[in-house]
């Protein structure tokens, strides 16, 4: 696998640098996870973008590109499908090569797509969250998959601004979605 060297496009805009970041600590804090990332597409190169990282790899991944169909994220962006991988050693769709270049090579992780409408924007990973009986379950799945499309819907409005006003269906689909978050996050709690 060939690595791109060219640098990703600097995030000009704090605001959206804070959003993300943030977003992955909260999901990294969540799963307890070792490490987190996102990753954003680079629609014009196909190409994932480290934007956000926490933990492992922190201090260099940021601005790494990757080709966006190749490895779990390039799947899991490719597909628009969640995915949870708790033996990565196993894997046939793990990306060693990709990870080792990162100089963290976890042992398994979770991964969804950050969608907004019919667009994949990028992923949001956990690496190597906690073990026990919550890892590696559907539930748990769902759950990073709800609070990714939760960012990508942060993600759009800090990018394009806010939309004027929410139309009735987006508004009844908002509500749908925060009840579900609560209800895993309650279920959740009950493990």
């Amino acid at each position: 696998m060939t690595q791109s060297t060219a640098p990703a496009a600097p995030s000009t805009d704090p605001v959206v640098a804070e959003l993300l970041q943030s977003v992955v600590d909260v999901a990294r804090a969540i799963f307890g996870a070792q490490a987190g990332s996102i990753l954003l597409l680079d629609h014009q190169s196909f190409e994932l973008v480290f934007q956000a990282v926490s933990g492992q790899g922190q201090e260099f991944l940021i601005g790494r590109r990757f080709p966006a169909g190749q490895g779990i994220a390039g799947w899991v962006a490719g597909s628009g499908e969640p995915m949870i991988v708790d033996n990565l050693r196993r894997s046939t769709s793990f990306d060693q090569e990709v990870a080792e270049s990162t100089g963290y090579v976890p042992d398994a992780l979770m991964a969804a797509p950050l969608i907004h409408g019919d667009r994949v924007l990028g992923v949001l990973e956990v690496l190597d969250p906690a073990p026990g009986p919550t890892r590696a379950c559907l539930p748990e799945l769902d759950l990073l998959a709800l609070f990714a499309r939760q960012a990508a819907v942060a993600l759009r409005v800090a990018v394009d601004g806010p939309a004027p006003a929410l139309a009735a269906g987006d508004r009844d689909r908002a509500v749908r979605l925060l009840a579900e978050v609560q209800r895993l996050i309650g279920d959740r709690a009950d493990w």
